[in-house]
């Protein structure tokens, strides 16, 4: 994954870094400048020490990111890439000849397929079957395939429930489990609400504007009112179906140079490379530009649309979570009657989880010099 692609993952004051999606480096120093003004004129004005060191830390977190983005985006002739990819399951390879560690932390997510491997068995099966309960939606007594694939598709957006879970308390001023389209302007842009800068060279009425318009989008009933839900949808557009026009037109709002509503071949390729001048093209780009004329200009006019964008950015290629679920219930599914009932997946639980002895047997076949 890119580091370009900005996640609302700080406290405060970065909106529009966030809400750009993605963004030029260039781009990201003077939004983070801008971001650091508004900290600045907060810090002057703050009696509170608790709520300086916040903005403090938060300003420091957010500089830390700058000057990663420069420094892995240095060199121009690197490639950079608007494409959401979608996360893989597991990061290890998955061979159920060797061990079932891949199903672990497909099903469970890292950090709990971690938290199992120091599980009794007992204790394994016990956390299993409460699990099990939890997959069971309509309480039907069995797991169909469906339902196995939602709930490994939860299992892999843990990161994105614990970002939002992070940064809510920073947002719900009156803690009233809600967070309002005010009470997140007002943090975000407090400073410059009470006092609107009108020479400096930074827009703060448009970037308040597009965020506003991102969270009417994400807020699904419509009453400014953003549950969890709702804020992670904010937060996270390019993971929710409902935001992915929100997520195409901010990305050719950014790419869009002529303002004619397309993408051309000079906007696509300028977005990804710029010339220092000095070096030779790379090779990388003349491919991207048969890539453009091949398969992003479906119907060859030269430019990208709002659906060719869409295909580029968001591709809806192979499901993960679909094919692990199939490989799932393959392996517990004793009766082949295409569900799985408690007791099958209890049986199969290694398959599932780890345990202290699944590990121990593996570490043994791992040294088999002992």
């Amino acid at each position: 994954m890119s580091v370009l692609r900005w996640r609302r993952t700080h406290a405060s004051h970065r909106t529009e870094a966030v809400s750009t999606w993605k963004a030029e480096p260039s781009e990201v120093i003077k939004r983070a400048q801008a971001l650091a003004e508004v900290d600045q004129s907060n810090r002057k004005k703050c009696s509170d020490t608790h709520t300086v060191l916040r903005m403090i830390r938060a300003l420091v977190v957010l500089l830390c990111f700058v000057l990663c983005v420069v420094y892995a985006s240095s060199k121009p002739t690197e490639k950079k890439s608007r494409v959401h990819e979608e996360e893989p399951l597991s990061r290890l390879q998955h061979d159920d000849n060797k061990n079932y560690d891949y199903d672990h932390e497909a099903f469970l997510g890292q950090d709990e397929a971690k938290t199992f491997e120091h599980l009794p068995p007992e204790e394994s099966k016990r956390r299993l079957g409460i699990i099990v309960n939890k997959m069971d939606r309509n309480k039907d007594g069995f797991i169909s395939e469906e339902e196995l694939k939602d709930w490994i598709k939860s299992a892999q957006k843990k990161h994105i429930y614990d970002s939002v879970e992070h940064q809510w308390k920073d947002f719900d001023v009156n803690g009233d489990g809600l967070i309002s389209w005010e009470e997140y302007k007002n943090v975000t842009y407090g400073s410059y609400l009470e006092d609107p800068q009108t020479d400096t060279e930074y827009n703060y009425d448009q970037m308040m504007s597009r965020d506003e318009r991102r969270f009417r989008v994400a807020d699904t009933n419509g009453d400014l009112m953003a549950d969890k839900h709702e804020f992670s949808a904010f937060l996270h557009p390019e993971d929710h179906q409902h935001m992915k026009d929100i997520v195409v037109q901010e990305t050719m709002e950014d790419i869009d140079k002529n303002g004619d509503g397309f993408i051309d071949l000079k906007e696509y390729i300028g977005d990804m490379y710029t010339s220092d001048g000095e070096e030779e093209e790379p090779e990388w780009v003349a491919t991207e530009r048969q890539q453009f004329s091949e398969f992003r200009d479906k119907n060859n006019d030269g430019k990208m649309d709002k659906e060719e964008t869409l295909d580029w950015i968001l591709p809806s290629d192979y499901d993960h979570a679909e094919a692990e679920a199939k490989h799932l219930m393959h392996e517990a599914d004793a009766n082949h009657d295409g569900k799985l009932t408690k007791t099958e997946i209890l049986n199969k639980y290694e398959t599932f989880v780890g345990s202290q002895v699944t590990d121990f047997g593996e570490a043994l076949l791992r040294h088999d010099e002992f």
